[in-house]
C-alpha cells in the first residue's frame, strides 16, 4: 500500500462535525509539514479529532486507481469490495453496500453499484482531485445509506471561488498490472466574477495480470492462468460547469457524461455497458445577520446499464433516473460568542428504477426520501459538546409483474413506507495543547433497500436465488465510539475504537433450500442455493491505529508511517461470524524526500481470515512490498511537471482478499508484480 504523505490536523470530534467535515466541497491547505485541513464543514471551523482521511494532491495522484474502492483500498478502515478490476465499491469497517454513502461533491452519486458486485461506481477516480473518507455512522446528515460512513469525492466541476486568467492539468498514465494507457485533462478560467471549468478523459485497460494460479469457477478448477479472464475495459467521459462567482458566495451548474464497457470475470463473454449523464446545480449564500450561510445543491441523474452477451445481444437493462435536492443553513452562536451554534437542513431524493431482461431478479420500484435534520455544537471550557437529530419519511414501491409475464415472480404492485430517525451525541475534550479525548454515542435507522424488499431470482453475481421479504422493518443499531489523539510537529498518534450493535441487521443468508433454475451453457436445468434477505441481531467491533513521525538526516527529510485496523462481526443469532470482513491489516511505510524528490517504500501485511461463516472459504495471510518515487519539474513561469513511477507487488505474491465475495475470489487474485507511471503537468 501506498502511505499518502499527509498528516490530517485535528478534525471535529464529535460526531455531528464530523459529519459535518464530508458536507461541503473542502479545500486543501498545506503547511511546510503538508498538513490538510477539512474547511468544508458548516460550521466553517475546526474542531476536535475524527475518524477520518484525505486523498489529495501527490498522494491521490500515486494511489488513484482504475475504481473508487481500489484507489481507497488500505486506507484506515477501508477495504474494497473487488469484483474484478472494474467494479470495486469502498467497505468502511465492513460495511458496504447501501450502508456507505457515495457523494458527488456533497450531492448524491445514482448508480446500481449498490445492487450487485459486478457493477461498477459511476465515479471514475481520473478526474477526481480530492477524496474525504468519514468513518462510522454519518446517518444525521446523510440518512441511514450511510451507517457505515461517507466516502465523497470532489472536482471543482461547479466552481466554487473566483477564477482568473486560465489554468488547467494533464494527466498520462501507462503501465501496471492491466496495461493502462489513460489521459486526463482539465481547463479552468475566469473573469469579471464568471468562473468555468471543463474536463475529459479516456482509460483502457487489458485484462488483469496476476501471480500464477489455478482460478476456480462454480467450484471447478480451471487451467492455470497469468490472467483474470475477461477483466479488460474501456471508459471515458467528461463535464462542463460555469459558476458566478461574488463576496456573498456562488451559483453554479455543470453537466458530465461518463461511459465505461467491461468485462464481467464470472460470466466469460458477457461485457458491461455503463453510462450516467448527470445535470447538477450548486451555490452558497454568505450572510451576517442570524443565518450566516445558506447553500444548497440538486441533481438529475440519468443511469443505463446493459449486460451484454457475446453474440451482441443485450441479455439485461438497468435504468435509474435519479432526482436530489439538498438545502442547508448555518445559524450564528445563539447568545453571542461561544454560544449554540449549529445547522438546519433539509434532504429529498427520488429514484426510478428498472431491470428487463433474463437475468432481471429485481422488478420496476420507485423510491421516494425526505429527510428534515438539526445539528448544534457548544463549546465549554476546554470541552465541546454535540449533539443532532434526523427524521425521514421513506417509500419505496414495486411495480410488479407486468400484465403479460408468463412466469410471474414478483406479484402485484406493492408499496412499504417507513419512518426511520437518528440521533447523536458526542463531545471532545482538549486535555493539553498536543492531547485530545473524543467520545460518541449514536443512534442509527436505515429503511430496506429495494432490492431487500423486492429481489426474487437468480442473482448470476452471487451465483444464489435470492429473495427479499416485504415485511421487512427498519434496519437499527447504536453505535459508540472513543478516541484518542497526540500530535506535536511532525509526530502523531491517533487510536479509535468502535462498536456497533445492531438490533436488526438486514443480512442475506442461505436458508439450506435449492431452486431450480435453466442453465443457458447446457440448455438445461441447475440448482443453485437460495439466500433470503432477513433481520437479525449482530454486532460489529473494532479498533484503528495510525502513528509517525519525522526528522531530517543526510540532507532529506524522512518519514516513519504505520497502523493497523481490525473488525470483528457476528451474526448474535446464529452465532456465525459476518460474512466478507477484512482480516487484521498492518502498514508501514518510509517515505524521504529532498526538493524535488521523493521516494518511499511501503509494507502491507493482510493476516488469515478463518473468522467467516460455514457458507465462505478462509482466506490465506499475505505480505506486499511497493515502491514509488516522484520528481517535480519545473517547466518555467506557473507550469511544472511531476513524474511518477509506482512499483506494486514486487515479491509477486499470490493473494486473495476476504473482502471479495466467495462465489468470485477464486478468479480474482490480487494483481501481480507491475510498474505504473506517468506524468501531470499544471499550469
Amino acid at each position: 500500500m501506498f502511505s499518502h504523505p499527509f498528516t490530517l490536523r485535528p478534525l471535529p470530534a464529535a460526531l455531528f462535525s464530523a459529519l459535518a467535515a464530508a458536507s461541503l466541497p473542502a479545500v486543501a491547505q498545506t503547511s511546510a509539514t503538508q498538513t490538510l485541513v477539512i474547511t468544508g464543514n458548516p460550521l466553517q471551523r475546526e474542531v476536535g479529532a475524527q475518524p477520518a482521511s484525505v486523498l489529495a494532491g501527490e498522494g491521490l495522484l500515486i494511489r488513484r486507481g482504475s475504481t473508487l474502492g481500489d484507489t481507497l483500498d488500505g486506507l484506515p478502515g477501508v477495504a474494497n469490495t473487488g469484483f474484478g478490476p472494474n467494479a470495486g465499491r469502498p467497505v468502511i469497517r465492513g460495511l458496504d453496500g447501501d450502508r456507505v454513502r457515495l457523494l458527488d461533491n456533497g450531492g448524491a452519486s445514482v448508480d446500481a453499484s449498490s445492487l450487485s458486485f459486478d457493477h461498477a461506481v459511476a465515479i471514475d477516480p481520473l478526474v477526481v482531485e480530492r477524496v474525504e473518507v468519514l468513518r462510522g455512522p454519518a446517518a444525521l446528515l446523510y440518512g441511514g445509506n450511510a451507517t457505515g460512513g461517507v466516502v465523497n469525492t470532489i472536482d471543482n466541476r461547479i466552481p466554487t471561488s473566483a477564477l482568473s486568467g486560465l489554468s488547467g492539468r494533464a494527466e498520462l498514465r501507462l503501465g501496471g498490472a492491466a496495461s493502462e494507457r489513460s489521459l486526463g485533462t482539465l481547463v479552468e478560467g475566469g473573469a469579471g466574477g464568471l468562473a468555468w471549468h471543463a474536463d475529459a478523459f479516456r482509460r483502457r485497460t487489458d485484462e488483469l495480470r496476476v501471480p500464477r494460479h489455478v482460478p476456480v469457477a462454480d467450484g471447478q478448477a480451471l487451467d492455470a492462468t497469468t490472467r483474470v479472464r475477461n477483466s479488460a475495459a474501456d471508459s471515458e467521459g467528461g463535464a462542463v460547469g460555469a459558476s458566478w462567482v461574488g463576496s456573498a458566495g456562488y451559483l453554479g451548474l455543470s453537466a458530465d457524461q461518463f461511459r465505461t464497457d467491461y468485462g464481467v470475470v464470472v460470466e466469460e463473454g458477457v461485457t458491461i455497458r455503463m453510462k450516467r449523464d448527470r445535470v447538477a446545480a450548486a451555490g452558497e449564500w454568505r450572510g451576517t445577520g442570524l443565518w450566516q450561510n445558506l447553500s444548497f445543491n440538486a441533481s438529475h441523474t440519468d443511469y443505463r446499464h446493459q449486460e451484454v452477451e457475446g453474440s451482441g445481444e443485450v441479455g439485461t437493462t438497468f435504468d435509474s433516473q435519479g432526482r436530489a435536492l439538498r438545502l442547508q443553513a448555518r445559524h450564528a452562536p445563539l447568545g453571542g460568542a461561544g454560544g449554540l451554534e449549529g445547522v438546519v437542513g433539509l434532504q429529498a431524493e427520488a429514484m426510478s428504477f428498472s431491470a428487463l431482461g433474463e437475468e432481471a431478479f429485481v422488478p420496476g420500484t420507485r423510491s421516494r426520501h425526505l429527510g428534515l435534520f438539526v445539528l448544534e455544537s457548544i463549546r465549554l471550557g476546554n470541552v465541546e459538546f454535540s449533539g443532532g437529530l434526523r427524521t425521514e419519511q421513506v417509500r419505496v414501491a414495486s411495480d410488479g409483474d407486468a400484465a403479460d409475464t408468463t412466469e410471474p415472480r414478483f406479484g402485484p404492485a406493492l408499496e412499504r413506507r417507513f419512518s426511520p430517525a437518528s440521533a447523536s451525541l458526542g463531545a471532545v475534550w482538549r486535555v493539553a495543547p498536543a492531547w485530545q479525548l473524543s467520545a460518541g454515542l449514536g443512534r442509527t435507522e436505515r429503511a430496506p433497500a429495494y432490492y431487500e424488499l423486492y429481489a426474487n431470482g437468480l442473482h448470476l453475481a452471487t451465483g444464489a436465488y435470492e429473495v427479499g421479504d416485504t415485511g421487512l422493518i427498519e434496519e437499527r443499531s447504536v453505535h459508540a465510539e472513543a478516541g484518542l489523539a497526540w500530535q506535536q510537529g511532525p509526530h502523531k498518534l491517533t487510536l479509535q475504537a468502535f462498536s456497533t450493535q445492531f438490533s436488526n441487521y438486514i443480512a442475506l443468508d442461505a436458508t439450506g433450500a435449492t431452486v431450480t433454475v435453466d442453465d443457458e451453457e447446457t440448455g438445461g436445468t441447475a440448482d443453485v442455493p437460495e439466500y433470503a434477505f432477513r433481520g437479525v441481531r449482530a454486532r460489529l467491533a473494532g479498533l484503528e491505529l495510525e502513528a509517525a513521525t519525522g526528522w531530517a538526516a543526510a540532507g532529506w527529510d524522512w518519514r516513519l508511517s504505520g497502523g493497523l485496523d481490525l473488525v470483528r462481526g457476528r451474526n448474535r443469532d446464529s452465532g456465525e461470524p459476518l460474512a466478507r470482513l477484512a482480516p487484521l491489516r498492518l502498514r508501514t511505510a518510509l517515505d524521504l524526500r529532498q526538493g524535488p524528490w521523493h521516494v518511499g517504500i511501503g509494507l502491507d501485511h493482510s493476516a488469515r481470515q478463518d473468522r467467516v461463516p460455514p457458507t465462505d472459504t478462509a482466506t490465506d495471510s499475505h505480505t506486499r512490498v511497493d515502491l514509488w518515487a516522484s520528481w517535480r519539474q519545473s517547466w518555467g513561469g506557473s507550469t511544472e511537471a511531476l513524474w511518477f513511477l509506482r512499483a506494486r507487488n514486487l515479491g509477486d505474491t499470490l493473494a486473495y482478499s476476504a473482502t471479495t465475495i466467495g462465489s468470485l475470489r477464486g478468479l480474482v487474485p490480487q494483481p501481480g508484480r507491475a510498474l505504473s507511471g506517468g506524468v501531470q503537468v499544471t499550469f
